[in-house]
């Protein structure tokens, strides 16, 4: 004769709960692994559009007019996310070049700010906007003893 405790009738009564275990925890799993993909994206992409605007402001710097500077900027800012393999769905280049009009001797600056929309509706993700706008602004250092333009 057979005697049955608390204990046996309990681990021969779970043999379903391996299934909803896995039906809880599997999409749970998922949405953590795709929200890890897109924040990966936006801190990668981020960092490649510092670099963008810091090429642009770098670029600016070294012209003596403001045309050529906002132009030189435009450029490199392009070239620069080109380079990178960012594709974004609008990009707007901004170029203060205010410091290319102080006098010769004077520290001046330029400014160039790098906006871009990234797009994340690749990733199909539920509550995940389907763009996310990045800006980076970056200063570089006129030369004060370049000769500047008029």
């Amino acid at each position: 004769m057979r005697i049955r405790t608390w204990w046996s009738r309990s681990v021969q009564g779970d043999g379903g709960s391996a299934a909803v275990e896995a039906a809880i925890i599997l999409p749970s799993l998922t949405m953590f692994l795709c929200l890890a993909i897109a924040g990966g994206r936006i801190v990668t992409s981020g960092a490649k559009i510092d670099s963008a605007a810091e090429d642009a402001a770098r670029e600016a710097s070294i012209h003596r007019t403001a045309g050529a500077a906002q132009s030189a900027a435009h450029a490199a800012a392009a070239e620069s996310l080109d380079d990178q393999g960012i594709k974004c769905a609008s990009t707007s280049v901004n170029v203060n070049t205010g410091g290319l009009s102080v006098l010769v001797g004077q520290v001046g600056t330029v400014t160039a700010t790098v906006t871009c929309t990234v797009n994340l509706s690749d990733l199909l993700l539920p509550g995940v906007p389907g763009a996310r706008t990045l800006t980076s602004t970056a200063t570089s250092v006129v030369d004060q003893y370049r000769q500047r333009g008029d």
